[in-house]
């Protein structure tokens, strides 16, 4: 069965971006409860930032799973990507990612890949980049694997990486390296932007998909934008995924009114 999740940023320093709930855990994980979320999706600053027993307690006690937890503060905050030319900086990004797959693993959740993969190497050697990231993804991807979870992959829009914008590439690049834990992120916001047919491209590479972000097409809640969400909700279906569908969407009009939004969509083309 496909299930929701809500997006949680609990980063304090942070005050803006694609995420619905903020900073308090107690009071997002009771309005996601209160609205019928199956699960969250946490943004920390770190795998160590939170009290495992305390939040497997939280989450238990309002029926909520945790979805995913993603990797982002690593270059957000400390400017970690996977395909940095310092060798020390790619060593120090895949330890931040272990701990944060370590992390998720404690609750059955995989860890994102997003911003940390980088960009193409200032010396423009694209197949040296495509190498340092395949190893990057080898050594976390079994990292994963011998916790039980896989590793999340997120092919961002051409504005955000240089890399692999399209399910396809995406796709493409994990099966040229055996990558056979890592799974795809099919972001609805991301492939508006670069794909030529969401709902034809999630059927072609389903197989890859392991995680599904839920928004419009100007990163608003779904229903907020222009997406035709019908046919790609029944293209998804069809592919037997199982996964979350989780909001990584901006809290407009506000973090309230969004996740509402997000639920009664969801609803909407996955309940019916």
């Amino acid at each position: 069965m496909i299930r929701s999740a809500v997006t949680l940023n609990l980063i304090e320093s942070m005050s803006q971006g694609p995420w619905i709930f903020w900073h308090n855990l107690e009071e997002s994980l009771k309005k996601a409860a209160q609205l019928g979320f199956d699960g969250v999706e946490l943004f920390t600053r770190s795998g160590a930032d939170l009290d495992v027993p305390h939040l497997k307690e939280r989450l238990h006690h309002y029926g909520l799973q945790l979805a995913a937890v993603g990797t982002g503060a690593g270059k957000v905050l400390h400017g970690l990507t996977l395909t940095d030319p310092d060798a020390a900086i790619r060593q120090k990004a895949i330890d931040f990612i272990k701990e944060m797959i370590t992390f998720g693993a404690q609750f059955g959740a995989p860890a994102i890949i997003g911003s940390m993969q980088g960009n193409i190497l200032p010396s423009g050697n694209r197949e040296e980049t495509f190498a340092l990231l395949a190893e990057g993804l080898k050594i976390l991807g079994n990292h994963a694997g011998s916790l039980g979870v896989s590793l999340i992959y997120e092919p961002l829009n051409r504005y955000e990486t240089n890399l692999f914008n399209t399910l396809e590439s995406g796709s493409g690049f994990l099966e040229r390296n055996d990558l056979s834990n890592v799974k795809l992120l099919a972001d609805l916001f991301h492939m508006n932007i670069e794909e030529d047919n969401l709902a034809e491209s999630i059927r072609k590479f389903g197989k890859d998909i392991g995680h599904f972000h839920f928004a419009d097409s100007n990163r608003k809640p779904m229903g907020f934008g222009h997406t035709e969400m019908a046919p790609i909700a029944e293209a998804l279906r069809e592919t037997g995924y199982e996964g979350y569908v989780s909001a990584e969407a901006f809290p407009f009009p506000h973090p309230d009114a969004a996740a509402e939004q997000t639920i009664k969509a969801f609803q909407r083309f996955f309940r019916h």
